[in-house]
Order: C-alpha cells, then structure tokens, then sequence
C-alpha cells in the first residue's frame, strides 16, 4: 500500500493542528506493543527540560532518517511523522515492505520548546491573522536547522541519535512555509542530477493534489540554487555565512552552523538529502493571469506587507485591507501530509 494512501484509510480524522505532546504518549505505547517492529528511545531533553523522542522502525538494510520541527512555526512534518509512526507499527501487514526493506531513525519534533510557544495560534487554525501575530520562529543562532552538531542540547541529542545508525542512504527534513504560491522543494546539490524522477513525480502528484508550484529564482542567494519552478537546492551554511558578509554582518554569519542535510552527509555515505516546503496558507495575486519565470509576486508582495500586519495585530486594528490584493486560503492538514508522504515514499524509490 502507498505511504500517500494513510491519508485514504480514514485514520486522519481531525483538521486541526495537534501538538507532539499531546499524541508522544500514544506514539510510545505503540512502540512497547510492537517491540519487533520498532523501538522508542528518549534521546535527551530540551533547554526547557521537555522530552525529544525518537522511533526507530523496521530492520531493513536501507537507512533512512526522518525528522521534522525545526522551524517550530512549520508544523506539517511532525503530523506526517506522529501518523507514519503509528500506521507502521500498527498495521505492519499493510506496510510489511517497508518495515523489511528500510531501517527508519525518526524524531518527529526536534524542537519541543518551539512548538509549546506556537500553541496559540495552531490552537486558532486556520486563522490567519492568528498566525501572523502569534507565530514564534527561532533567529539565526537559534535556528535548530541551522544548529548541527551540537549548537545547541537539542542538536547534539539529535545528532548524536543519527550518528549511531549512519551512514544513511537518504535523509528528509520536513518544513514548511507560513504562506507561498505553492509547493516547494529542496534537493541537495549532490543529488539535483539523479532526482529527474522524483521532481517530476511529486509535482505532478502535488498538482493533482491542487497545489501549484512555489517559483521563485533566488539567483543563489544564501546557497538557493534554482532548478525550476517548484524546485531549489537545500541551502548551506557556507553560502548563508558569505552572504552575512557580504552585508557586512560577521556576527550574523559567525550564527551559522551546518544544517542536519550537510551533517548527515558528514557521515558517510551518499544519502539522497530532501526538505519539503509546504505553505500553511496558499496565496495568489486576486485576478492574476500571467505568472513571471521565478518570480514568485504574490508571495513577494505579502511578505513586505508583514511588518506593517504584525504591528496592527499588536495593536488589535484590522488589516483586512492590506490582504484586499490576495486570495488567500489555507492548505489542508490532510492534502500537506498526504504530499509529504509522497514525498517519503518517492525518496525510498530514488535509493531503493
């Protein structure tokens, strides 16, 4: 059975955000039943003393790590996960091929302390000036994606993690976007010659899905390579470090550690290195008609109109105004997950 088909068998009842705390319990009662299938290990705690867990299912040859949470304002990744988690271990006969073909090292929210911080508007959802006023994303320094190996104690738990079960043949970081014009991924630059399948299947089933393509040319900036609409590589530290100083920013660029791709990479092996961005809300230029090649307007044009939105909402003035130029509507929970799950599965494909 398809990863994408856990979205079809009904099991994913709610359409708001949970929260990792509220399901670990039932994740880990899970894994204590089916000891064969997978294990559970607390592999440290946060700066706030909150758990990080980590599953490791199946026995297979092929290794494959899987976090989410990073960006502890981009939830989506850690719904995929809590449901891969769950549908594995309790339905082994369905998904029996990947328990035997792969080992997974998953750590469904690297990030607990950020997630309890984004409590109030996930509880709000899909409201979206909720979002914009009470979204919490960590800065440069703080960055967990940014943080490897060991920034900080939720990096150096993580990190340590998949160092006793690399090298891997591929690794997944999965994020998001708090809006864009659509889907977007990002491939390690090693890798952008051998993902011609994988591009061309997940946009089309992310098309299918409804959801277009994020295009949006960033000409290398900060190690954004552009491949094509819907299509970027992942950045790096190095190129994120450069363009700080070029700004004449050497404290900034001195923030910047290697992300979770370039370490797993430091591992060994040649894993197939992937992040997925998906939007919380989908936004479009109201009556737009023709689309400029890797200029993304609509999400340009929003994004310079946040600071003068946060600053309304903080006052409790409406900003309904400054939204009349966009259609704005927010994704399903269920449709980011199913495309993530594509995505997992498209990836085993590529190395298997």
């Amino acid at each position: 059975m398809p990863l994408s088909d856990l979205i079809n068998s009904n099991r994913f009842p709610h359409n708001r955000f949970r929260h990792f705390s509220d399901v670990r319990n039932e994740l880990i009662a899970l894994a204590e039943r089916h000891a064969d299938l997978g294990r559970y290990v607390q592999i440290g705690e946060s700066e706030e003393s909150r758990p990080i867990d980590a599953f490791v299912l199946g026995n297979g040859a092929k290794k494959i790590s899987l976090i989410a949470g990073a960006h502890s304002d981009e939830p989506v990744g850690t719904e995929t996960l809590s449901l891969l988690i769950s549908e594995l271990l309790d339905n082994p006969d369905a998904y029996r091929h990947y328990l035997e073909a792969y080992q997974f090292a998953v750590v469904p929210h690297i990030n607990p302390d950020g997630e309890f911080r984004n409590r109030i508007w996930k509880d709000k959802w899909p409201d979206f000036p909720a979002y914009m006023q009470h979204a919490f994303r960590e800065l440069p320094g703080r960055d967990l994606e940014f943080g490897f190996p060991n920034m900080r104690v939720e990096n150096e738990a993580v990190a340590q993690f998949l160092k006793d079960f690399a090298p891997f043949h591929a690794h997944l970081s999965l994020h998001g976007m708090g809006f864009s014009e659509g889907a977007m991924f990002l491939i390690d630059k090693d890798n952008i010659a051998i993902t011609e399948f994988f591009r061309d299947k997940v946009e089309r089933f992310s098309r299918a899905e409804g959801l277009d393509m994020h295009d949006h040319d960033r000409h290398g900036e900060k190690g954004f390579i552009y491949i094509r609409s819907g299509f970027s590589s992942t950045p790096e530290s190095e190129a994120m470090r450069k363009f700080f100083l070029e700004q004449n920013d050497p404290d900034t660029a001195r923030l910047f550690h290697q992300t979770s791709m370039e370490y797993v990479k430091s591992l060994g092996g040649s894993p197939l290195c992937l992040v997925t961005e998906l939007p919380l809300f989908e936004v479009k230029k109201r009556g737009e008609k023709v689309k400029l090649k890797g200029v993304p307007e609509a999400y340009l044009k929003l994004k310079s109109r946040l600071p003068e939105m946060k600053l309304r909402l903080e006052r409790n003035e409406t900003i309904d105004d400054l939204l009349d130029d966009f259609e704005i509507k927010s994704l399903p929970i269920a449709t980011a997950v199913k495309i993530q799950l594509h995505t997992i599965e498209l990836a085993l494909k590529s190395v298997g």
